[in-house]
C-alpha cells in the first residue's frame, strides 16, 4: 500500500467524521426543540449514536497516526 494513500484515506475518515459530528450536535440541539417527548427521545438517541460513531471515525486516525509516530522511534 502506497503511504500518501494510507494519508489520504485517514484524512478522508477525519474530516467525514468531523462533519457528521456536527450533524450530530446540531441534530442533538434541534432535539431539545421538539414538543412530542415520544420524538424528543427519538431524536436524542439517535443523535447520541451519531455523535458516538463519529468520535470512534476520528480516534481511529489519530490512533493510527500515532502508533506509526511512535514506532519510528
Amino acid at each position: 500500500m502506497n503511504p500518501w494513500f494510507w494519508w489520504v484515506k485517514n484524512a478522508a475518515l477525519t474530516l467525514l467524521s468531523l462533519l457528521f459530528l456536527v450533524l450530530g450536535v446540531e441534530t442533538l440541539i434541534a432535539s431539545y426543540r421538539l414538543n412530542n417527548p415520544l420524538t424528543f427521545i427519538m431524536g436524542f438517541f439517535s443523535a447520541s449514536l451519531i455523535i458516538l460513531i463519529s468520535v470512534v471515525g476520528v480516534l481511529y486516525p489519530v490512533m493510527q497516526v500515532f502508533s506509526l509516530f511512535k514506532g519510528r522511534k
